[in-house]
């Protein structure tokens, strides 16, 4: 990121699968060097990401990944991976039990309600709806967490039902 500010060059976009970014401690490092980039996320504090339950999960969480030091907005990870362990509860209570064949045959047919709202499976077991999120930095004028709490400095472009404003493009015009 460094260099690509650093380098006269400005291609049209920039971005990919960066991991790193959703970490808080990258994201305040970085600051502005994010500005432009397009990166993926799990779930970003936007208002087409408030599902039901997810804040009062999210508040639990953060007090507890505060007095633990880590995880400073207390989101890159932790709605995704609740609603997996919500997605298998719910299908071990359907079914009575752990048995594989039970369990995949339950959830090709089931809607799971969790944080990351309904979540339903495809054929060949992917989620039947995308929810990779993909995002773009912008506005961010320093280096202060605080930036990242409310999801307005980054801004959910993919998929469409769940944007939560425009991409910006090309990437010079983001910086």
């Amino acid at each position: 990121m460094r260099a690509i500010h650093a380098h006269p060059f400005r291609p049209k976009m920039v971005g990919a699968g960066m991991i790193g970014p959703q970490n808080s401690a990258v994201k305040t490092s970085l600051g502005p060097l994010l500005n432009g980039f397009v990166n993926y996320e799990y779930w970003v504090p936007v208002p087409s990401m408030m599902f039901p339950g997810v804040q009062e999960f999210l508040s639990i969480y953060r007090a507890r990944a505060a007095d633990a030091g880590v995880d400073l907005l207390g989101h890159y990870m932790a709605p995704l991976a609740y609603a997996q362990m919500q997605v298998l509860a719910q299908a071990v209570e359907a079914t009575g039990g752990l048995d594989d064949t039970a369990l995949s045959t339950f959830a090709r047919d089931a809607t799971f309600n969790t944080v990351m709202g309904d979540v339903e499976f495809g054929t060949n077991g992917e989620w039947a709806q995308p929810r990779v999120l993909q995002v773009q930095f912008q506005g961010i004028a320093g280096h202060d967490a605080d930036h990242f709490k409310d999801g307005s400095r980054q801004v959910v472009v993919s998929p469409g039902a769940l944007a939560s404003g425009r991409l910006i493009f090309p990437y010079a015009e983001a910086l």
